[in-house]
């Protein structure tokens, strides 16, 4: 009797084993697969409800085969279950949403080899393990990524994590991940183009890492961060906004351009002599979550980088401006023709201990710095700016930094999108939403290429507006007829 309960247990055993290893895999004959035609061949595999699907084995899509997604669904994932796509993968309709079927216990999540090719749109992605994508063709746009909880799914760098190539990101939204929403590795070439998207509250395992972190570009392209939002969760002290880095001597081009960056432990930062590139036209603000100034808090911070231009950016509260460490080196401004560069960078309030800190030359190099406002909303003196940077004056083994001349005016930098006349909520929006100001006037809407999209007359102090529009940033201008100002609007 003990000799037959044990086979028995040892049947169950490997019955139990063989189930968490259940795998479909399509057959590899060139023939293009639907989830309809899935449930057809293997019930076991997806059942089917109206438009609800849920896929309770993992699913291998071979490298001659093509899955798509291409009608308005909801896909429901077992716990533990993870689709691997050799070949194509498409999900692409009005609203397609991939999830758990216990949201308490997450699916595995996605792996996208080197020779598949990706394509989301309008998706959303949530209660997984993040996807993993090896192959270099990637895009996702008009789709969300968010609340994917399983540590350790199949992509543990990053709610999406990507090995090499030129991905792209657009248009879509992060929130609430347990890793940093986007990555790559230190050792790989990651070109990725991120553009016009919204990240929040990534990360919330609150640990040592930003919630955009990405590694070398490679040679043949550069990493591009361009009109995105990074906002940060104020309760996770240890998240950053964005790194572009290269710790390994690869080499590492990039562009961050265009983006809001507020409420995070640090704004930008950049690592690694290999790594070269131009920091312009942000806003970077109250990213001073960081509990001990000495270990961050800077809106910029550049550490033993090649030379990086920094152009034209808002950089306010943080617990420091500019930090420029080792041998790094920077270009803030210069009228030299060899390296041009307009300055035009605004700070204010950046600082810590009682003492502003607008530019800090950590470093033995010499930066130009020419025609920036150091002291925002002031006529300033030498005295005064001298009084904010700290270089070859308050320490003779640091270099120089050369700021005369230095000015402030309307002309200079950007427009501070949420200094204006009047406001806007729910944002991010959905539908519709509200404009109040005291005054009447002109609403326009227009895309990030400056198409007008929508204009509305304001006769009320509110006014509702719908919208039907594309996920994504937009720009909403209000124009009194005395004063015109802009904010940026997001899509969900």
């Amino acid at each position: 009797m003990q000799i037959m309960k044990l086979r028995l247990f040892s049947f169950l055993l490997i019955l139990s084993f063989t189930s968490l290893l259940a795998q479909y895999s399509t057959p590899n004959t060139g023939v293009h697969w639907t989830l309809d035609d899935i449930a057809a061949d293997s019930p076991a595999t997806v059942t089917v409800s109206g438009n609800e699907y849920t896929l309770h084995e993992n699913l291998l899509v071979e490298l001659n085969d093509s899955l798509s997604l291409d009608q308005n669904l909801t896909l429901k994932i077992a716990p533990g279950v993870e689709i691997e796509v050799k070949g194509y993968f498409s999900s692409d309709a009005d609203e397609i949403i991939i999830t758990a079927e216990e949201t308490s216990n997450p699916y595995k999540g996605f792996w996208m080899y080197d020779t598949s090719e990706i394509y989301f749109n309008n998706t959303l992605v949530e209660y997984g393990g993040g996807i993993r994508v090896i192959t270099p063709n990637f895009l996702m746009e008009n789709s969300e990524v968010s609340r994917n909880t399983n540590s350790s799914g199949s992509s543990t760098g990053g709610a999406i994590t990507f090995s090499n190539g030129s991905p792209v990101v657009r248009n879509s939204i992060f929130k609430e991940n347990v890793h940093p929403a986007l990555s790559s590795g230190a050792n790989s070439s990651v070109a990725i183009q991120i553009e016009n998207s919204y990240f929040e509250g990534n990360n919330t395992s609150n640990n040592n890492r930003p919630q955009i972190n990405m590694g070398p570009s490679g040679e043949s392209d550069s990493t591009r961060i361009i009109n995105n939002t990074i906002i940060g969760n104020r309760d996770f002290v240890m998240v950053g906004g964005l790194s572009v880095s290269s710790m390994l001597g690869v080499t590492n081009n990039f562009i961050v351009r265009g983006n809001i960056i507020r409420d995070n432990r640090y704004g930008i930062t950049s690592l690694g002599g290999t790594s070269k590139g131009v920091i312009e036209n942000n806003i970077i603000e109250d990213n001073d979550t960081e509990v001990t100034p000495m270990n961050g808090g800077s809106g910029i911070s550049l550490y033993n980088t090649g030379l990086v231009y920094v152009t034209g950016n808002e950089i306010r509260r943080n617990l420091w401006g500019i930090t420029v460490i080792d041998t790094a080196m920077a270009n803030l401004g210069s009228d030299d023709p060899e390296d041009f560069n307009p300055g035009g960078n605004i700070f204010s309030e950046n600082g810590n201990g009682g003492q502003i800190y607008a530019l800090f030359n950590n470093t033995p190099n010499t930066i130009k710095a020419l025609h920036n406002c150091w002291i925002e909303g002031q006529e300033s003196t030498a005295e005064d700016v001298e009084s904010v940077i700290s270089h070859i004056i308050d320490d003779p083994e640091l270099g120089e930094v050369l700021f005369d001349p230095f000015e402030c005016g309307i002309e200079m930098g950007i427009t501070d999108l949420n200094q204006s006349n009047f406001m806007i909520y729910p944002n991010p929006v959905k539908n519709s939403f509200t404009i109040d100001s005291t005054e009447k006037g002109i609403v326009k809407i227009y895309d990030l290429n400056g198409k007008l999209i929508q204009s509305e007359t304001k006769t009320t102090n509110s006014k509702q507006i719908q919208i039907n529009l594309t996920k994504g940033i937009y720009l909403v201008e209000f124009d009194s007829g005395k004063t015109k100002s802009t904010q940026k609007l997001i899509v969900q």
